[in-house]
């Protein structure tokens, strides 16, 4: 499960010092002495009981501006300060069951109930409230080749809240939880160490199942770079994007996206050609571009 971290007694600090002192030694939550760093300023800002009022009564005031203009994240999610050096800070707002929030949007709205990983790490931290509950589990991300419906022989760890005062550290392709909404609303703070890298990393929604031998299969990659949507879009529309999809399908370094250069180039082609292109892909060096393949031949 995350690793629990006990930050140091640190004075309350506002945003502005902490998204300053981010910027400053930038962020990388794999090194040890980065997410002590981290842990300090965002145990720091976690004490300072009015920033977050402040800082939503002023974006209201400003009509949500910057949220709309560079929240990639659903509504429970406030952007906080996102930096050029590929980190960013938010607050994550967790509806209890009981909330309109969750009788109007559901779940799956918040990701309660949807087990899964994720494909960066980051530090949270409990800010308001009991917290969301999680049940953890951990998995080997060197067993796995990330094939849909793989399993991931996962190992139960706990089930606990992410109560105030409360910091974990989420480990990349190695840390799974489903979560349940807490008892009542609750507020997380969050220092995500989102790289270049990150978007072509796969995340894995998991299937947890019933049986105790296959604990846990992969259930989808929901993960999707812009280049692989346009791409898809674009070989309907132009010859040239066909051969770009054609070069991306043989050359590209990602897995991922020589399997969608492949489903794109399927997808405009007709029943004899639709194969061909599907059974090139059976011959690729990696499991997940030949699974998908396989599968998509089914169809």
């Amino acid at each position: 499960m995350p690793q629990t971290i006990a930050p140091p007694p640190t004075p309350e600090y506002d945003l502005e010092e902490v998204a300053a002192r981010l910027d400053e030694s930038g962020v990388d939550l794999g090194d040890p002495a980065s997410v002590d760093r981290c842990a300090a300023l965002l145990g720091g800002l976690a004490r300072n009981r009015d920033f977050l009022a402040d800082r939503l009564v002023a974006d209201l005031k400003a009509a949500h501006a910057g949220q709309l203009a560079a929240n990639r994240y659903s509504a429970q999610v406030v952007l906080l300060h996102r930096s050029r050096r590929g980190h960013f800070l938010r607050a994550n707002i967790w509806p209890s069951a009981s909330d309109e929030a969750y009788r109007t949007s559901g779940a799956r709205a918040f990701s309660y109930g949807v087990p899964h990983d994720h494909n960066f790490h980051f530090l949270t931290a409990g800010y308001w409230g009991p917290g969301y509950v999680s049940d953890y589990y951990e998995y080997d991300a060197e067993a796995v080749d990330g094939r849909r419906g793989e399993p991931l022989n996962l190992r139960f760890v706990e089930r606990s809240s992410l109560g105030e005062g409360r910091m974990l550290l989420y480990r990349a392709h190695r840390d799974v939880h489903s979560q349940l909404p807490p008892e009542r609303l609750s507020v997380s703070l969050n220092i995500m160490d989102e790289g270049e890298h990150v978007p072509w990393r796969d995340q894995y929604l998991i299937d947890l199942g019933t049986d105790a031998a296959r604990w846990g299969t992969i259930a989808s990659r929901p993960t999707l770079t812009p280049t692989e949507a346009l791409l898809r879009c674009a070989v309907h529309l132009t010859d040239n994007a066909r051969d770009i999809a054609d070069h991306m399908a043989v050359s590209h370094p990602v897995p991922r996206v020589r399997a969608s250069a492949i489903a794109a180039l399927a997808a405009v082609a007709d029943g004899t050609g639709r194969t061909a292109a599907l059974e090139r892909g059976l011959r690729d060096a990696d499991a997940r571009v030949r699974d998908d393949c396989e599968r998509w031949l089914m169809l």
